[in-house]
């Protein structure tokens, strides 16, 4: 990633510009000629060098450690998205930031139950499926569960061996990969938190595979892909699968529609409705009860 040292500079001077000395602590003194704090009272802030600050503003320092970003972003009072912008433009990827966790906003509820027709999880960039709507479960049935216990995908991928039943045998490789590389993108993102490092010491001592795919160190996020599904009931189903990230990209929203013009639409179609049926009769023996 590669260091935008006019950007850097620009973003930097108008920051120290927006704030007040009061805004940091400081007594404002005097009357001043120019808006903002001064560059010694940055300097002050940050615990650094005046001339490597007046260089950086000047655009002709050299790269910037993260710590002195850490502390530029302190003295400023920048926001967590002001000091991701920051890091990447001085050419450094921005630390961890804050996580959903496993709860799911309202509104990403409320788009996931307009999808009445089309089968949509919501994930979290570890693998743990939080919510489904009735079509992903038509279509999935028990491969995946929202339980706690046994939602996480990629560990059941690799552990549970009813689950990979649901795909061909010739897609098992590819998919293997995919989890891994993808799970790989995410511990970088978390900066190697609790969560996804007890995560991937699970999977290292459960699965052998998992471990010799950890070890390639391949990393690529899922955000589109095409994949067959074998339904018990209507058989194979080609499906592309969309992934929609939230912004601070810890949950994602998977939509899976069957290609255009392909018999899979029909495919889907019956799905659906052996899910309603099954739903019905699930309810029926409910009310029996």
């Amino acid at each position: 990633m590669d260091m935008d040292r006019r950007e850097l500079a620009d973003f930097l001077r108008r920051s120290r510009e927006r704030l007040r000395p009061q805004d940091v602590g400081l007594a404002s003194g005097p009357r001043r000629r120019t808006p903002g704090l001064r560059r010694e009272e940055v300097v002050q802030l940050a615990g650094m060098s005046t001339d490597y600050y007046i260089r950086l503003e000047q655009a002709r320092s050299p790269q910037p450690s993260p710590q002195i970003l850490a502390s530029l972003a302190r003295a400023l009072r920048l926001t967590e998205d002001e000091r991701d912008h920051l890091y990447l433009l001085a050419g450094h990827r921005p630390p961890a930031g804050r996580h959903c966790g496993t709860h799911v906003s309202p509104g990403l509820l409320y788009l996931l139950d307009q999808l009445k027709e089309t089968p949509a999880q919501i994930l979290s960039d570890l693998g743990d499926l939080l919510a489904q709507n009735d079509m992903a479960t038509a279509l999935f049935g028990t491969v995946c569960s929202v339980q706690e216990d046994e939602r996480n995908v990629i560990w059941r991928w690799f552990t549970d061996p009813v689950v990979r039943q649901a795909y061909p045998a010739e897609e098992h490789d590819r998919l293997s990969r995919v989890h891994a590389a993808d799970l790989r993108a995410a511990v970088a993102r978390r900066g190697n938190d609790a969560e996804s490092t007890a995560l991937v010491k699970r999977l290292s001592a459960a699965s052998r595979e998992f471990t010799a795919l950890w070890e390639l160190h391949e990393v690529g996020v899922r955000r589109t892909s095409r994949m067959r599904v074998i339904h018990p009931t209507v058989g194979p189903i080609n499906l592309d699968c969309q992934s929609l990230l939230t912004p601070v990209e810890d949950q994602r929203l998977l939509i899976f529609t069957p290609p255009p013009g392909t018999p899979d639409i029909n495919h889907l179609e019956l799905v659906r409705v052996v899910g309603q049926e099954q739903f019905s009769s699930a309810a029926g023996g409910a009310e029996e009860l």
